[in-house]
């Protein structure tokens, strides 16, 4: 069972910026696509990032232009760089594989507020 183990949020004033890590156990991280995830209280779980085997990349238009996802294979880490952060990313963030999931990490809360 592949296990995920995010990390990097914190608190972070309106503009600011994080960058979450995603560190994948097993050695088939690079035969899958990643994705990174959020939910805010109330809400369900998004898709809010995701990138290919091969580095194309996807994201979901709130974060469009403020948001770069990247991976290192060599060290089975996804990478998630949120800048312009607004109160409205603040959420607990996931990372997952979008077309064969696993087990969940504890994801990593990210709060956005002045």
């Amino acid at each position: 069972q592949v296990q995920l183990v995010e990390s990097g949020g914190g608190l972070v004033q309106p503009g600011g910026s994080l960058r979450l890590s995603c560190a994948a156990s097993g050695s088939t991280f690079s035969s899958y696509a990643m994705g990174w995830y959020r939910q805010a209280p109330g809400n369900e779980r998004e898709l809010v990032a995701r990138i290919t085997t091969n580095g194309r990349t996807y994201y979901v238009d709130s974060v469009k232009g403020r948001f770069i996802i990247s991976r290192d294979n060599a060290k089975n880490t996804v990478y998630l760089q949120m800048n312009s952060l607004k109160p409205e990313d603040t959420a607990v963030y996931y990372c997952n594989r979008p077309e064969a999931f696993t087990s969940w990490g504890q994801g990593t809360q990210v709060t956005v507020s002045s």
